[in-house]
Protein backbone atom coordinates (compact mmCIF):
# COMPACT_ATOMS: atom_id res chain seq x y z
CA UNK A 1 0.00 0.00 0.00
CA UNK A 2 1.46 3.43 -0.92
CA UNK A 3 0.35 6.82 -0.47
CA UNK A 4 0.80 10.53 -1.02
CA UNK A 5 0.02 13.63 0.32
CA UNK A 6 -2.39 16.34 -1.17
CA UNK A 7 -3.99 19.38 -0.75
CA UNK A 8 -8.10 19.74 -2.34
CA UNK A 9 -7.76 22.92 -4.01
CA UNK A 10 -12.18 22.52 -3.69
CA UNK A 11 -12.12 22.25 -0.01
CA UNK A 12 -9.27 24.01 1.09
CA UNK A 13 -7.97 21.00 3.28
CA UNK A 14 -5.20 18.31 3.68
CA UNK A 15 -5.31 15.05 2.62
CA UNK A 16 -4.08 11.62 1.94
CA UNK A 17 -4.80 9.77 -1.08
CA UNK A 18 -4.25 5.78 -0.21
CA UNK A 19 -3.57 3.26 -3.35
CA UNK A 20 -4.18 -0.22 -2.34
CA UNK A 21 -4.09 -2.71 -4.87
CA UNK A 22 -6.43 -5.49 -4.58
CA UNK A 23 -5.44 -9.33 -4.52
CA UNK A 24 -6.18 -10.14 -8.23
CA UNK A 25 -3.37 -7.48 -9.26
CA UNK A 26 -5.39 -6.19 -12.29
CA UNK A 27 -6.60 -2.97 -11.01
CA UNK A 28 -5.22 -0.29 -8.61
CA UNK A 29 -7.64 2.18 -6.48
CA UNK A 30 -7.40 5.61 -4.89
CA UNK A 31 -8.87 6.47 -1.81
CA UNK A 32 -8.35 10.19 -0.23
CA UNK A 33 -8.91 10.71 3.27
CA UNK A 34 -9.31 14.25 5.18
CA UNK A 35 -6.26 13.70 7.75
CA UNK A 36 -5.41 15.90 10.58
CA UNK A 37 -2.26 18.15 10.18
CA UNK A 38 -0.75 16.60 13.25
CA UNK A 39 -1.09 13.30 11.98
CA UNK A 40 0.31 14.71 8.89
CA UNK A 41 3.05 15.18 10.48
CA UNK A 42 3.48 12.19 11.94
CA UNK A 43 3.56 10.83 8.82
CA UNK A 44 5.99 12.98 7.15
CA UNK A 45 8.99 10.62 7.43
CA UNK A 46 11.26 8.76 4.63
CA UNK A 47 8.62 6.03 3.79
CA UNK A 48 6.60 9.02 2.26
CA UNK A 49 9.54 11.38 1.38
CA UNK A 50 9.59 10.70 -1.76
CA UNK A 51 5.98 10.32 -3.04
CA UNK A 52 4.72 13.35 -5.10
CA UNK A 53 2.99 16.50 -4.42
CA UNK A 54 -0.81 15.98 -5.03
CA UNK A 55 -3.10 18.96 -5.71
CA UNK A 56 -6.95 17.70 -6.18
CA UNK A 57 -10.03 19.45 -7.91
CA UNK A 58 -8.10 22.24 -9.35
CA UNK A 59 -10.86 23.87 -11.71
CA UNK A 60 -9.51 25.05 -15.12
CA UNK A 61 -12.28 27.03 -16.04
CA UNK A 62 -14.50 29.94 -14.25
CA UNK A 63 -17.54 27.55 -13.62
CA UNK A 64 -18.12 25.32 -10.45
CA UNK A 65 -18.52 22.13 -12.24
CA UNK A 66 -16.44 18.67 -10.98
CA UNK A 67 -16.38 18.04 -14.27
CA UNK A 68 -14.58 20.60 -14.73
CA UNK A 69 -11.32 19.97 -12.79
CA UNK A 70 -8.10 18.48 -12.86
CA UNK A 71 -5.59 16.76 -10.75
CA UNK A 72 -2.11 17.42 -10.52
CA UNK A 73 0.98 15.45 -9.41
CA UNK A 74 4.35 16.71 -9.46
CA UNK A 75 7.90 15.42 -7.40
CA UNK A 76 9.46 16.89 -4.97
CA UNK A 77 11.59 19.78 -5.99
CA UNK A 78 10.16 19.92 -9.38
CA UNK A 79 11.50 21.74 -11.49
CA UNK A 80 10.76 22.74 -15.90
CA UNK A 81 9.69 18.71 -15.83
CA UNK A 82 7.81 17.51 -18.77
CA UNK A 83 4.11 17.32 -18.77
CA UNK A 84 2.33 13.97 -19.28
CA UNK A 85 -1.32 15.13 -19.64
CA UNK A 86 -3.80 12.38 -18.94
CA UNK A 87 -7.42 11.61 -20.32
CA UNK A 88 -10.06 8.94 -18.93
CA UNK A 89 -12.17 6.86 -20.83
CA UNK A 90 -15.48 5.53 -20.31
CA UNK A 91 -17.09 5.62 -23.51
CA UNK A 92 -17.61 9.39 -23.22
CA UNK A 93 -20.31 9.29 -21.10
CA UNK A 94 -19.08 7.72 -17.47
CA UNK A 95 -15.41 7.72 -16.51
CA UNK A 96 -13.14 9.95 -13.93
CA UNK A 97 -9.76 11.52 -13.73
CA UNK A 98 -9.44 9.46 -10.41
CA UNK A 99 -9.06 5.90 -12.67
CA UNK A 100 -5.13 6.65 -12.53
CA UNK A 101 -4.09 3.76 -10.78
CA UNK A 102 -0.48 4.00 -10.21
CA UNK A 103 0.40 6.16 -12.82
CA UNK A 104 0.57 9.23 -10.53
CA UNK A 105 3.66 7.50 -8.73
CA UNK A 106 5.68 5.83 -11.83
CA UNK A 107 5.37 8.96 -14.01
CA UNK A 108 6.49 10.97 -11.09
CA UNK A 109 9.20 8.57 -10.09
CA UNK A 110 10.45 8.89 -13.79
CA UNK A 111 10.59 12.73 -13.46
CA UNK A 112 7.26 14.04 -15.24
CA UNK A 113 4.65 16.30 -13.93
CA UNK A 114 1.22 14.25 -14.19
CA UNK A 115 -1.56 15.58 -14.81
CA UNK A 116 -5.12 13.87 -14.97
CA UNK A 117 -8.56 15.82 -15.99
CA UNK A 118 -11.95 15.53 -15.61
CA UNK A 119 -14.57 16.69 -18.66
CA UNK A 120 -17.65 16.98 -19.14
CA UNK A 121 -20.11 13.60 -20.51
CA UNK A 122 -22.52 12.35 -22.71
CA UNK A 123 -25.33 14.04 -21.92
CA UNK A 124 -24.46 16.95 -20.57
CA UNK A 125 -21.82 17.36 -23.84
CA UNK A 126 -21.11 16.63 -27.26
CA UNK A 127 -17.87 14.71 -27.82
CA UNK A 128 -16.55 18.36 -29.64
CA UNK A 129 -17.18 20.29 -26.64
CA UNK A 130 -15.31 17.66 -24.62
CA UNK A 131 -12.89 18.36 -26.54
CA UNK A 132 -12.95 21.79 -26.28
CA UNK A 133 -13.30 21.06 -22.80
CA UNK A 134 -9.81 19.57 -22.86
CA UNK A 135 -8.37 21.99 -24.34
CA UNK A 136 -9.15 25.02 -22.00
CA UNK A 137 -7.59 22.42 -19.03
CA UNK A 138 -4.88 21.76 -20.69
CA UNK A 139 -4.59 25.92 -21.42
CA UNK A 140 -5.16 26.40 -17.45
CA UNK A 141 -2.48 23.92 -17.27
CA UNK A 142 0.09 26.19 -19.56
CA UNK A 143 -0.66 29.13 -17.75
CA UNK A 144 0.57 27.51 -14.50
CA UNK A 145 2.85 24.77 -14.95
CA UNK A 146 5.74 26.80 -13.84
CA UNK A 147 4.27 27.03 -10.34
CA UNK A 148 3.83 23.47 -9.84
CA UNK A 149 7.28 22.90 -11.48
CA UNK A 150 6.58 21.89 -15.04
CA UNK A 151 7.68 22.87 -18.39
CA UNK A 152 4.53 24.81 -20.06
CA UNK A 153 6.31 23.74 -24.10
CA UNK A 154 6.23 20.22 -23.48
CA UNK A 155 2.95 18.13 -22.91
CA UNK A 156 2.81 14.55 -23.71
CA UNK A 157 -0.86 13.83 -24.69
CA UNK A 158 -2.25 10.21 -23.32
CA UNK A 159 -5.52 8.47 -23.48
CA UNK A 160 -7.43 5.46 -23.36
CA UNK A 161 -10.20 3.91 -24.82
CA UNK A 162 -12.52 7.06 -25.04
CA UNK A 163 -9.91 8.93 -23.70
CA UNK A 164 -7.91 7.92 -26.70
CA UNK A 165 -9.96 8.97 -29.27
CA UNK A 166 -9.68 12.32 -27.47
CA UNK A 167 -5.68 12.48 -27.13
CA UNK A 168 -5.64 11.72 -30.66
CA UNK A 169 -7.93 14.51 -32.03
CA UNK A 170 -6.21 17.13 -29.85
CA UNK A 171 -2.99 16.14 -31.16
CA UNK A 172 -4.57 16.40 -35.16
CA UNK A 173 -6.75 19.07 -35.51
CA UNK A 174 -5.01 22.00 -34.24
CA UNK A 175 -8.61 23.83 -33.63
CA UNK A 176 -9.14 22.93 -30.38
CA UNK A 177 -5.90 24.33 -28.59
CA UNK A 178 -6.25 27.35 -31.23
CA UNK A 179 -9.34 28.25 -29.60
CA UNK A 180 -6.88 28.05 -26.59
CA UNK A 181 -4.60 30.67 -28.21
CA UNK A 182 -2.22 27.59 -27.76
CA UNK A 183 0.39 26.09 -30.72
CA UNK A 184 0.39 22.72 -31.58
CA UNK A 185 4.06 22.43 -30.84
CA UNK A 186 3.50 22.46 -27.38
CA UNK A 187 2.66 18.43 -27.89
CA UNK A 188 6.03 16.72 -28.32
CA UNK A 189 4.15 13.03 -28.13
CA UNK A 190 1.05 11.54 -28.24
CA UNK A 191 0.31 7.90 -26.59
CA UNK A 192 -2.95 6.93 -27.72
CA UNK A 193 -3.92 3.51 -25.77
CA UNK A 194 -6.53 0.92 -27.06
CA UNK A 195 -8.88 3.35 -28.51
CA UNK A 196 -11.26 2.14 -31.44
CA UNK A 197 -12.56 5.58 -32.55
CA UNK A 198 -9.86 7.00 -34.81
CA UNK A 199 -11.66 6.35 -38.02
CA UNK A 200 -15.28 7.04 -36.44
CA UNK A 201 -16.86 5.30 -40.01
CA UNK A 202 -14.72 3.06 -40.41
CA UNK A 203 -15.51 1.38 -37.03
CA UNK A 204 -19.09 2.11 -37.76
CA UNK A 205 -18.68 -0.08 -40.36
CA UNK A 206 -17.33 -2.73 -38.88
CA UNK A 207 -19.29 -3.32 -36.30
CA UNK A 208 -22.88 -4.94 -35.24
CA UNK A 209 -26.00 -2.65 -35.65
CA UNK A 210 -26.67 -2.27 -32.49
CA UNK A 211 -23.28 -0.45 -31.76
CA UNK A 212 -23.21 1.32 -34.95
CA UNK A 213 -26.49 2.58 -33.84
CA UNK A 214 -24.77 3.30 -30.33
CA UNK A 215 -21.85 5.25 -32.17
CA UNK A 216 -24.30 7.53 -34.45
CA UNK A 217 -25.79 8.73 -31.83
CA UNK A 218 -22.84 9.73 -30.07
CA UNK A 219 -20.74 11.08 -32.77
CA UNK A 220 -23.97 12.38 -34.91
CA UNK A 221 -24.11 12.65 -38.55
CA UNK A 222 -21.49 10.94 -41.21
CA UNK A 223 -20.22 15.08 -41.51
CA UNK A 224 -19.67 15.34 -37.60
CA UNK A 225 -18.40 11.48 -37.92
CA UNK A 226 -15.63 12.50 -40.02
CA UNK A 227 -14.63 15.83 -38.23
CA UNK A 228 -13.87 13.94 -34.84
CA UNK A 229 -11.94 11.08 -36.36
CA UNK A 230 -8.27 12.36 -36.13
CA UNK A 231 -7.02 10.52 -39.41
CA UNK A 232 -9.39 13.25 -40.95
CA UNK A 233 -6.75 15.55 -39.93
CA UNK A 234 -3.49 14.26 -40.64
CA UNK A 235 -1.01 16.21 -42.93
CA UNK A 236 1.87 17.39 -44.05
CA UNK A 237 3.44 20.81 -42.07
CA UNK A 238 0.88 21.00 -39.13
CA UNK A 239 3.47 19.89 -36.43
CA UNK A 240 1.33 16.83 -35.81
CA UNK A 241 3.97 15.14 -32.96
CA UNK A 242 4.92 11.68 -32.86
CA UNK A 243 2.70 8.69 -32.36
CA UNK A 244 2.86 5.57 -30.40
CA UNK A 245 -0.76 3.67 -30.09
CA UNK A 246 -0.66 1.09 -27.73
CA UNK A 247 -3.89 -1.46 -28.21
CA UNK A 248 -4.58 -4.72 -27.13
CA UNK A 249 -3.19 -7.59 -29.67
CA UNK A 250 -5.21 -9.39 -31.68
CA UNK A 251 -8.63 -7.04 -31.41
CA UNK A 252 -9.77 -6.52 -34.90
CA UNK A 253 -11.60 -3.69 -33.77
CA UNK A 254 -8.78 -1.70 -31.55
CA UNK A 255 -6.09 -3.27 -33.62
CA UNK A 256 -7.34 -2.34 -37.11
CA UNK A 257 -7.81 1.49 -35.74
CA UNK A 258 -4.53 1.71 -34.66
CA UNK A 259 -2.82 0.60 -37.59
CA UNK A 260 -5.37 2.68 -40.04
CA UNK A 261 -4.33 5.87 -37.85
CA UNK A 262 -0.49 4.70 -38.09
CA UNK A 263 -0.96 4.68 -42.16
CA UNK A 264 -2.23 7.84 -42.68
CA UNK A 265 0.53 9.46 -40.36
CA UNK A 266 3.29 7.56 -41.61
CA UNK A 267 2.21 8.70 -45.27
CA UNK A 268 2.13 12.62 -43.95
CA UNK A 269 5.63 11.77 -43.01
CA UNK A 270 4.85 11.78 -39.26
CA UNK A 271 6.63 9.25 -36.88
CA UNK A 272 4.29 6.77 -35.96
CA UNK A 273 4.12 3.21 -34.29
CA UNK A 274 1.64 1.20 -32.87
CA UNK A 275 2.46 -2.07 -29.81
CA UNK A 276 0.35 -4.61 -30.25
CA UNK A 277 0.51 -5.52 -26.46
CA UNK A 278 0.19 -9.31 -25.84
CA UNK A 279 -1.60 -10.97 -23.03
CA UNK A 280 -3.39 -7.97 -22.15
CA UNK A 281 -7.19 -6.98 -22.06
CA UNK A 282 -8.93 -3.93 -22.87
CA UNK A 283 -8.90 -3.42 -19.03
CA UNK A 284 -5.52 -4.33 -17.87
CA UNK A 285 -3.41 -2.56 -20.53
CA UNK A 286 -4.72 0.61 -18.93
CA UNK A 287 -4.24 -0.73 -15.31
CA UNK A 288 -1.10 -1.67 -16.09
CA UNK A 289 0.47 1.22 -17.17
CA UNK A 290 3.53 2.53 -15.15
CA UNK A 291 4.27 -1.03 -13.13
CA UNK A 292 8.08 -1.63 -13.47
CA UNK A 293 7.75 -5.39 -15.34
CA UNK A 294 4.87 -4.66 -17.97
CA UNK A 295 6.17 -4.44 -21.56
CA UNK A 296 3.63 -1.49 -23.26
CA UNK A 297 4.86 0.46 -19.80
CA UNK A 298 8.59 0.19 -20.86
CA UNK A 299 7.84 0.42 -24.58
CA UNK A 300 6.11 3.84 -23.79
CA UNK A 301 9.07 5.36 -21.44
CA UNK A 302 11.51 3.79 -24.75
CA UNK A 303 8.99 6.01 -27.17
CA UNK A 304 9.13 9.43 -24.27
CA UNK A 305 13.26 9.18 -24.12
CA UNK A 306 13.19 9.43 -27.60
CA UNK A 307 10.92 12.22 -28.30
CA UNK A 308 12.29 14.15 -25.83
CA UNK A 309 15.93 13.78 -27.08
CA UNK A 310 14.71 15.96 -30.33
Amino acid sequence: MDGLFAYDERTKKSMITIYISPKDNNETTMRTTLIPMLTMLILSSPLFAAEPKAFLNIPYTETKNEKQTLDLFAPPDAKNLPIIFWIHGGGWQAGNKEDVQIKPQAFTAKGFIFVSTNYRLIPAASIKEMAGDIAKSMRWVFDHAKEYGGDPSTFLVMGHSAGAQLAALLSTDESYLKAEKLPLTIIKGCVPVDGDTYDVPMQIAMVIERSAISYRKKFGDEKQQKELSPVTHVAKGKNIPPFLILHVAGHPETGGQSQRLVKELQGAGISASAYPSEGKTHGSINADLGKVDDKPTIELYSFLEKVLKK
